[in-house]
């Protein structure tokens, strides 16, 4: 199975040999921890890496339910899913993205945040759909107060746990991505750091036991990012196309809001009347007046970092569209056409008079 285009061969082992094989390799790797499956010695083993580990029945109202805690067995199942965003990754890059980008001509710059947008875009879409239906199935939305009561919430169902590990393991692919996508070193630090944001928050959220409000959370912002790669990517179609930009910004603002809101309002006010306070590793218990205010520091300095990254992109815009305007005064007013010169003199009973006074000498006709 082959998901590049084999334009030219490299020797093995070589740095091009593996940016251009990468996701044939892990397709491998993958399809060998599949086969494991068919033989009894090793489908232990190989649940490992697939199924999500630590999971206890309980006897509910409505049967017998499997309910999840972590671990550090959940490492190898991340590493699973790691392997499979990787070739997803290589899917969408070769059958979508480079058949739209033949019939764009895009410039090298624009051809790189087009690729970016459209890998974000498809996983935004899926994140947000997904986080939704386990909003709605789970009774979140309904229920605000179910976002701190009963905490710690040590026990988790299968999608959500499910849902956890698969984000981790999307935003740890999204590090040899960028050297397999031959990341220009400007762009490196800006992305490390926003994959450094995501793999702090979700972790966070993962081991602190406040996996509810951060489904919340992470459908806010995966909806907000969506809107603005959707927006980017309209935008390299039709230059003309900007508007969507104008409703991205008002989604963003709110969504910064409403995020600081919910915080405020699960952390600083929902926990601290919680009876469980103190801090017991045992029970997975975290709720100290140290790692609430820990937490909401951290979730407003976010916050406030991508307000100033969102002014500053809004101000450079704006500076881009004056001088643009500018430019275009510029060649207009060089279009103009220039006014014809007159002959010196004025006219005077139809005849010109010359600057003197005196009339030009009227001009002899020949004799036929």
């Amino acid at each position: 199975m082959a998901f590049r285009r084999r334009n030219k061969s490299y020797p093995f082992f070589s740095q091009e040999f593996l940016i251009q094989n990468h996701a044939d390799i892990v397709f491998c790797l993958v399809v060998f921890i599949l086969i494991g499956l068919m033989f009894e010695v090793t489908a232990k083993t190989a649940f490992l890496f697939i199924l999500p580990q630590y999971n206890t029945s309980t006897l509910t109202p409505d049967g017998e339910v499997s309910l999840y805690q972590y671990g550090w067995r959940d490492c190898v199942t991340v590493l699973f899913y790691f392997f499979i965003a990787l070739i997803l990754h290589a899917v969408v890059q070769e059958y979508v993205l480079d058949k739209v980008n033949r019939r764009l001509h895009l410039s090298k710059s624009k051809h790189t945040k087009f690729n970016e947008s459209g890998q974000l875009c498809v996983f935004y879409l899926a994140s947000s759909i997904w986080s939704l239906y386990i909003l709605i199935t789970e009774g979140y939305l309904s229920n605000l107060t179910s976002l701190w009561e009963n905490y710690p919430h040590i026990h988790l169902r299968f999608q959500v746990k499910f849902f956890y590990l698969c984000q981790l393991a999307y935003w740890l692919h999204a590090l040899p991505e960028l050297y397999f996508q031959k990341v220009r070193k400007e762009e490196t630090p800006r992305q490390l750091l926003y994959i450094s944001f995501y793999l702090l928050h979700i972790g966070a959220a993962y081991l602190l036991n406040l996996t509810r409000l951060g489904l919340v959370l992470l459908f806010l912002q995966y909806l907000s990012e969506l809107g603005f790669h959707i927006a980017r990517l309209v935008y390299f179609t039709d230059e003309s196309h900007n508007k969507l930009f104008k409703v991205w910004a008002a989604g963003f603002v709110s969504t910064r809001l409403f995020t600081l809101t919910l915080s405020v309002l699960v952390v600083g006010f929902g926990l601290a009347r919680v009876e469980n306070q103190g801090l017991d590793l045992e029970t997975g218990n975290f709720n100290t007046l140290l790692l609430r205010m820990t937490v909401l520091l951290v979730v407003c300095l976010t916050q406030a970092w991508l307000l100033w990254r969102f002014i500053h992109f809004q101000l450079r815009r704006w500076r881009e569209y004056r001088q643009e305007q500018a430019a275009r005064k510029r060649v207009t007013v060089k279009q103009q056409p220039k006014l014809v010169k007159r002959d010196a003199g004025h006219h005077e009973n139809g005849v010109i008079k010359a600057e003197n006074g005196a009339s030009p000498r009227p001009k002899k006709v020949k004799a036929p």
